[in-house]
């Protein structure tokens, strides 16, 4: 059985920083890549991240890049996602999401989910 856990969502004030993980198990990262997304209240998830351990750097959307850092580590099948310089706009739920061997922008390129961390940002 798959399962995806989620964990490091609080509150922060903008410009701390805050660790989210993605603890996978079920499946191995030298097969699947994760992703994280996002939903604000009122918006549609969106892409922000994915790590794939096949190499290559981290993907990023345009809003977060040069500010979160993707790592992973296939030893604990666990990927993190450090949210330097948060703003309040990045308040959000965040889900991390398993696909086979291929990072996408798009959801339904994701066969599994974990069931989110609620990030706040404010001060």
């Amino acid at each position: 059985q798959v399962q995806l856990v989620e964990s490091g969502g609080g509150l922060v004030q903008p410009g701390g920083s805050l660790r989210l993980a993605c603890v996978a198990s079920g499946i191995s990262l030298d097969d699947y890549v994760i992703a994280w997304f996002r939903q604000a209240p009122g918006k549609e998830r969106e892409p922000v991240s994915c790590f794939s351990a096949f190499g290559g750097e981290g993907h990023y959307a345009d809003s977060v890049r040069g500010r979160f850092v993707i790592t992973g580590n296939r030893a604990v099948s666990t990927v993190y996602l450090l949210t330097n310089s948060p703003k309040p706009e990045d308040t959000a739920v965040y889900y991390c999401a398993a696909a086979y061997r291929k990072c996408s922008e798009f959801e339904s390129g994701f066969q599994y989910w974990g069931q989110g961390t609620q990030v706040t940002i404010s001060s």
